[in-house]
């Protein structure tokens, strides 16, 4: 067994971002989310649809558009559709265990359902909204392989496609009005600003979409996709600092050579530092919020975006673990062309 005496001391220098659980912060994401859409379906008027997206921009599944809308009927009841194979490129199929996760979950197949077309769907009465919120949750983190809230997108439609006014859904966003008018950091004056609001236009920048549309968690943290990795941006207080960090690998098993591994890494890492902590590989690549400079932030995204999509593939390949986009590390569900289903569900 290896001591934590091995582990890089600048591990304890400032309050870490390894002291946060991650799967924690994720699981509480989702129940924060499955709690406010059980709040909000009984609220959908007559006609409203309400349609909830993995954003495809941010997550990387390009073409395929994964999307589960919810629509009151009747005055009693919530009719709910999930989008199937029929609907996605053949690259993103869900697989044939996937689909029956679906059905489990309550999910009729395509075409049995009244209205739901090529579609899943799944009719429950209005005092059941808990229930089909937890199966929406469930569809859209598991199915549709969403890895955190804040990457779904979400918009409300009466029935003559006019948009309707919807409470905040946890960490998930609304999906902005026009899209025109997005500030870029040469329009604000950050001077002015706090240093969230500094950050936050500065990544809103980065990302070509306004502050109030960037995906935050409840910690306040800006998650950005970096191919198979993630990317969190954290404002400290005391003392004013940014943190750009990575949980680049999960579920690890540590030993000595991969210490000895992460202190090489980090002395040839031109800023930053890498090092492990419980069963986490984490970098990081803080920034002062003292005289802020929003150049010195965009130059840690950059770093840390390149260095953690890269380094997760490096170091799994040699310590094993899991990335934060690649369900095939932990599982085999969808792991071969022979398990996906053909284009009827």
């Amino acid at each position: 067994m290896t001591s934590n005496a091995t582990k890089p001391a600048e591990a304890t220098l400032y309050d870490d971002p390894a002291d946060t659980d991650l799967s924690a912060k994720v699981t509480e994401a989702w129940a924060d989310f499955g709690r406010a859409l059980a709040e909000a379906l009984p609220t959908l008027t007559a006609g409203t649809t309400l349609a909830l997206t993995l954003d495809p921009t941010a997550s990387g599944v390009g073409e395929a558009v994964y999307t589960v809308s919810v629509t009151p009927a009747d005055g009693n009841e919530l009719r709910a559709y999930a989008v199937s194979n029929a609907m996605l490129p053949p690259d993103h199929r869900l697989s044939r265990t996937t689909v029956g996760e679906l059905v489990a979950l309550g999910w009729s197949p395509p075409g049995v359902m009244a209205g739901g077309d090529e579609r899943f769907g799944l009719h429950l009465p209005m005092d059941q909204a808990p229930r089909l919120a937890a199966i929406v949750s469930r569809t859209l983190r598991d199915a549709y392989g969403t890895p955190h809230p804040a990457f779904l997108v979400y918009a409300a439609e009466s029935s003559d496609q006019q948009p309707v006014d919807m409470p905040a859904l946890g960490a998930a966003r609304p999906v902005p009005a026009g899209g025109e008018g997005l500030p870029t950091v040469g329009r604000v004056d950050l001077d002015a600003l706090p240093l969230p609001d500094k950050v936050a236009a500065v990544i809103g920048a980065m990302l070509k979409t306004a502050p109030e549309s960037l995906p935050v968690d409840k910690d306040g943290d800006i998650g950005i996709r970096s191919g198979s990795a993630m990317v969190f941006v954290r404002v400290r207080d005391n003392p004013p600092l940014v943190d750009v960090f990575s949980p680049v690998l999960t579920e690890v098993d540590a030993n000595e050579q991969l210490y000895v591994k992460l202190s090489e890494l980090t002395h040839r890492m031109p800023i930053g530092r890498l090092y492990c902590t419980g069963e986490t590989v984490w970098a990081s690549v803080p920034v002062f919020g003292r005289d802020f400079q929003a150049t010195h932030l965009m130059l840690a995204v950059q770093v840390m975006t390149g260095l953690a999509d890269e380094l997760d593939d490096r170091l799994h390949g040699e310590f094993g673990g899991k990335r934060f986009f690649v369900d095939g590390d932990q599982t085999g569900a969808q792991s071969s062309d022979d398990n996906r289903t053909g284009m009827y569900l």
